[in-house]
């Protein structure tokens, strides 16, 4: 093999289909610090919007310490095992200047978009790609964890970037045979047989190639990836194989068949970790530096097996708790939510590149749309970053900012990123000030 470089892939044949395979940062690809590429450049930074709507219940998420050493609130203690890592920002909100509060659209397009009544701009990922995003083979990532195409992702007006919903899919778009039937009409292909011709199989004399040329420490971070990538592989074909026959199964009844695929709580968990590798795998491979990600939706239809109560019903018909002080069921799916969220996280920090991970050359934005779904309020989102943008960030800090608009904490990403900005949003969300306690 000749010498590697950043951009050094592996190549095989499937089906008679020319492929490659991607690699990870190796020991080899950076300077001897392991803080920078070998020829001098910086590592690439990289971004991803996480989105889940509805929110959590005032005064049940924030931190009741300012600064660092804070303690989650009740609804966000799943995340406390990444706490240093995460920044979080209270009491900002999204300013209507008397145009309608949409429900569950005013605090995205506040959030992502820099102002209410603003499909005509760019959303906030869509901007950082046009930094961070040119000289990779996908300018960014779009996925939903609930069957659906929605998205937060958009060029313009009329330029959405609806989400993929198919792990499957994205799958055999970043690993998989790019195979085009120049016979067919009409072709789609079968995911069953990409998932059974492994692409690692295509390549594996080129791997043991590369395996005897490299070091100790990057054999290690091979075989490693090597391994997750086939795990990844072994699980999708999983799901696409027809169960074996069983006597005692009989065919449901009820309404279970009108709900779209993917809306079960446990099925958008399941999605949102296989989206988690797979987008993990794709920046470390330098395919993309950025993607946003819709767990559920801002009037999110998630619901439990067995039940047709969906987290958005609960939200605005369930009592509140006398001795809680909040609606026990919808902090239950709160609660899934912030699970899922450490989980995408750590997918990001498992992957090891020289003296540090992919978490720490990136930056994950969680937003939702509502400070209480209750009322659609737009008070008091709950905001947070994870991960610290390759040193730009100060993590493990919870800012309180009661009464500021929530595009400082945009703006503050962007900047972080690398991204030439000064000022971001519109007409009263209009800021020019970053949030600085974060600022390294």
């Amino acid at each position: 093999m000749a010498t590697m470089n950043r951009r050094t892939v592996l190549r095989g044949m499937l089906g008679g289909s020319a492929i490659t395979v991607a690699l990870p940062l190796l020991d080899c690809f950076l300077d001897s610090n392991g803080e920078a590429l070998a020829d001098g450049a910086p590592l690439p930074k990289c971004f991803a919007s996480w989105f889940q709507g509805l929110g959590y219940a005032p005064t049940f998420w924030e931190p009741k310490t300012i600064g660092t050493g804070y303690d989650f609130g009740v609804q966000l203690k799943a995340l406390t095992p990444m706490r240093d890592k995460i920044n979080i920002f209270s009491g900002l909100k999204v300013f209507l200047d008397a145009h309608p509060a949409g429900a569950h659209s005013a605090g995205p397009q506040g959030v992502l978009q820099g102002g209410v009544t603003a499909p005509q701009l760019p959303s906030l990922d869509q901007i950082i790609a046009d930094s961070i995003g040119t000289r990779t083979r996908y300018r960014s990532l779009e996925v939903s964890c609930d069957g659906s195409q929605e998205s937060t992702s958009r060029r313009s007006a009329t330029a959405l970037n609806a989400s993929q919903p198919s792990p499957v899919a994205l799958y055999k778009d970043l690993f998989g045979p790019d195979f085009k039937d120049p016979n067919a009409a009409n072709f789609m292909p079968d995911p069953i047989v990409m998932a059974r011709k492994s692409v690692l199989s295509a390549v594996t004399d080129k791997r043991q190639d590369l395996l005897k040329q490299v070091g100790t420490s990057d054999r290690a971070r091979l075989d490693e990836y090597f391994s997750s990538l086939r795990a990844m592989e072994n699980k999708l074909q999983i799901q696409l194989e027809k169960p074996a026959p069983m006597e005692a199964c009989t065919i449901p009844k009820g309404t279970e068949f009108e709900v779209q695929p993917g809306m079960l709580i446990d099925e958008a968990r399941e999605a949102n970790r296989l989206f988690a590798g797979l987008l993990a795998h794709a920046m470390s491979c330098g395919q993309t530096n950025v993607a946003s990600v819709n767990f559920g939706g801002s009037s999110s239809n998630l619901r439990q097996a067995g039940s047709q109560q969906t987290f958005h019903m609960y939200t605005h018909e369930e009592m509140v708790d006398p001795v809680l002080g909040y609606q026990k069921q919808v902090a239950w799916f709160s609660n899934q939510v912030a699970e899922s969220l450490l989980e995408f996280a750590r997918a990001f920090e498992s992957i090891r590149e020289g003296k540090g991970t992919l978490l720490d050359r990136s930056i994950i934005m969680y937003s939702t749309d509502s400070g209480y779904a209750r009322s659609h309020s737009v008070e008091n989102l709950p905001l947070m970053t994870i991960g610290s943008g390759g040193g730009a960030l100060k993590t493990g800090l919870h800012v309180a900012a009661k009464g500021d608009g929530v595009t400082r904490v945009g703006l503050t990403v962007m900047q972080a990123l690398g991204v030439p900005i000064g000022s971001w949003g519109i007409e009263s969300n209009t800021t020019t000030k970053t949030i600085t306690e974060v600022m390294a």
